[in-house]
């Protein structure tokens, strides 16, 4: 796992100053890569390759970069890791005899490049990655991104520079990076509480899809062409055309042994590894996976809270003791949380309003104690129908929509007349076994979905809020692919397309944004054995049935778990991850939001049209509302602000 960062430019001249960017750029990523960092130039090509290192493969100098090939046609910098290098390398020294200096990944990747192509490469690699390429002898730089983006890249072309990197920090060390605030990348972030890609938070900087390469030729028309190696449309399109057409125990069968070998080859490392448990059935899985293949207990990690609405631990200890393994939980207090908030802006690198951030960091900053390795669970929910809105949608999708009009305004009408804080109460009679995490903000979505059909109820309930450009001076939101009409036509059951939508934006630009920039603040490596895109596509080719059934999400892996896992250590309502932001806003947090959603602080910053937060932020200071995810999504581009 590293950092990488570089840039051509076509016009500058200057060789030293050119160095010294380069370096900038690779301390600027220091914390993804603390145990080295070098640069590469071309000089009569304008082109330099900036690289940190956090070393997990091959410990020695023979795994550092940048790196050229044997053949010295290909340079590269490489962030990720390639699972099944060790079994790609036989092939390359089979074919071309190659004399490898080291067994790092990045050298295989490189090698078999130079052996087979770029494009043959990519559709053996098993992996999360993004690098850029230099080919000396067509004097073209190439960008590239795995095929779920679980790994990030940067890219601006501007003044006649291309410029590309991990993080933001390193692209705007360059003089030619842009750095206009995008006001339509505004509007979009306060419905998402991320900033969708390709867009960025700067106008004229990139983010590259997954599955997306980028090709610029110095010697051709100098101009950055985008096009797609792995394409979920694809996926999906095949996945519909050839369903599963064995049993359920096939299904299972076929999956547990897909999901072993992909936590498996993620097993594979030259220093210590474990992996976060939160106790629910993804990280259970993984970790009960980890444990069937390990000769000794494996390391597992959680953080705990004092508020038991927002605390999984005790459920990660309990599933821990049965599997055995070596288990290291960490109540964090109160304030030990809210102390994060002031690093957030620094870590997440551009505004980003998912509060699950702060315990993010924190079991990241927990596992790099012990371990430099850890597998997540993530991609579960998206893959088999885990979300609540997958549930409901397939529930409840058509007989909502066959309600009168008139009783469905009314039962929102009833909903909304108490507040979600007197839901809370009522549900109390409900055993908490039983009960859902957060039951009036659950029922306060429901009201505002109900009457709307499946494309607006998706929408309504991914939003924060629902009119954006309403809050601000100037900006319009980018409709993306969540607007796109023509889905229904190649994928037309709602919950298919809701999966889909999930897969292709909130994956990549929330969750595994997320994961990412937490686990390399603390310079530590995540991965993320579900999302190996060989479970991908075989979860596109099952039946829903397989995914949805009896009113629970992800039936296929709770099947799996079951056989490692008592049931009744794993079947509880989902809870989320998350922290008490709602009354951290009300108390300790009071003076910190009060100042920033200040009319003298909006008008310093010169975004928003300031009435209707303020309206929000008075009502949940007197506890009638709950509007802690939309004060939250501004508290913290406004603190983003402030830091930039």
């Amino acid at each position: 796992m590293c950092g990488i960062a570089g840039f051509i430019d076509c016009k500058a001249s200057d060789i030293q100053k050119r160095e010294s960017i380069a370096h900038s750029m690779g301390k600027a990523m220091y914390r993804r890569g603390p145990d080295g960092g070098d640069i590469w130039m071309s000089p009569d090509h304008g082109v330099a390759f900036s690289h940190r290192r956090l070393s997990i493969i091959d410990l020695s100098s023979a795994g550092q970069q940048p790196m050229t090939s044997s053949c010295g046609r290909f340079v590269l910098v490489y962030n990720g890791e390639i699972y099944n290098a060790a079994d790609i390398r036989p092939k390359i020294i089979a074919q071309k005899g190659t004399n490898f200096k080291g067994h790092s990944d990045t050298e295989v990747l490189l090698e078999a490049i130079a052996t087979w192509g770029l494009e043959d490469t990519l559709e053996q690699l098993i992996g999360m990655f993004v690098f850029a390429l230099w080919d000396k002898r067509e004097k073209r730089l190439i960008l590239c991104r795995d095929r779920l983006g679980i790994k990030p890249l940067y890219w601006s072309y501007n003044n006649g520079s291309l410029i590309f990197g991990s993080i933001l920090k390193a692209l705007k060390i360059h003089p030619n990076c842009p750095n206009q605030i995008d006001h339509d990348s505004v509007a979009s972030y306060l419905r998402f509480n991320y900033i969708p890609a390709p867009q960025s938070i700067y106008k004229g900087v990139n983010k590259l899809l997954p599955g997306q390469l980028l090709t610029f030729d110095l010697e051709g028309d100098r101009t950055p062409h985008l096009s797609t190696y792995w394409n979920l449309e694809d996926v999906v399109s095949r996945g519909q055309q050839t369903l599963f057409s064995g049993s359920d125990e096939d299904a299972i069968n076929t999956l547990e042994n897909l999901l072993e070998d992909a936590v498996g080859k993620r097993m594979i490392s030259d220093v210590p590894l474990g992996a976060f448990l939160s106790g629910g059935i993804d990280s259970s899985t993984v970790a009960a996976l980890m444990q069937k293949q390990s000769s000794s207990p494996i390391n597992t990690f959680s953080i705990g809270f004092e508020d038991q609405d927002y605390n999984e631990a005790q459920h990660a200890a309990e599933v821990s003791r049965h599997l055995g393994t070596n288990h290291t939980e960490l109540y964090v207090t109160p304030t030990e949380a809210r102390e994060v908030i002031p690093h957030l802006p620094d870590i997440y690198d551009e505004p980003f309003a998912d509060s699950s951030q702060i315990p993010t960091y924190l079991v990241s900053q927990l596992t790099r104690k012990h371990v430099t390795v850890a597998l997540s669970g993530d991609g579960g929910d998206e893959l088999f129908g885990g979300y609540r809105r997958h549930i409901t949608a397939h529930q409840y999708g058509d007989r909502i929509n066959n309600i009168p009009n008139a009783l469905r305004n009314l039962s929102s009408c009833v909903i909304r007349s108490l507040s979600p804080q007197t839901w809370n109460k009522l549900f109390q009679i409900i055993p908490a076994s039983h009960r859902p995490s957060h039951p009036g903000d659950t029922l306060y979505k429901l009201a505002s979905v109900l009457g709307e059909n499946s494309d607006a109820y998706y929408l309504t309930l991914v939003s924060n809020w629902q009119n954006p450009g309403n809050l601000l001076l100037k900006g319009r939101e980018h409709k993306g692919l969540i607007w796109n009409s023509e889905l229904k036509k190649s994928i037309p059951n709602a919950v298919d397309r809701m999966q889909y939508l999930d897969t292709l934006t909130y994956l990549p630009d929330d969750i595994l944004t997320k994961v990412d920039r937490a686990s390399m603040a603390a310079s530590l490596e995540a991965r993320v054995p579900i999302l190996d895109h060989r479970i991908v596509e075989l979860s596109w080719s099952l039946p829903q049935h397989m995914k949805i059934r009896d009113g629970q999400g992800k039936w296929i892996l709770r099947k799996i778990l079951d056989k490692h896992v008592p049931k009744h250590l794993t079947d509880r309502p989902k809870m989320g991850f998350g922290v008490p932001i709602d009354s951290w806003l009300r108390g300790p947090l009071n003076g910190w939001a009060s100042d920033l959603l200040s009319p003298s602080t909006f008008k310093e910053q010169g975004l928003f049209e300031p009435e209707s937060i303020q309206q929000k932020l008075k009502e949940h200071m007197a506890g009638s509302h709950n509007w802690q995810h939309q004060l939250w999504n501004v508290l913290m581009l406004q603190s983003w602000l402030e830091s930039n």
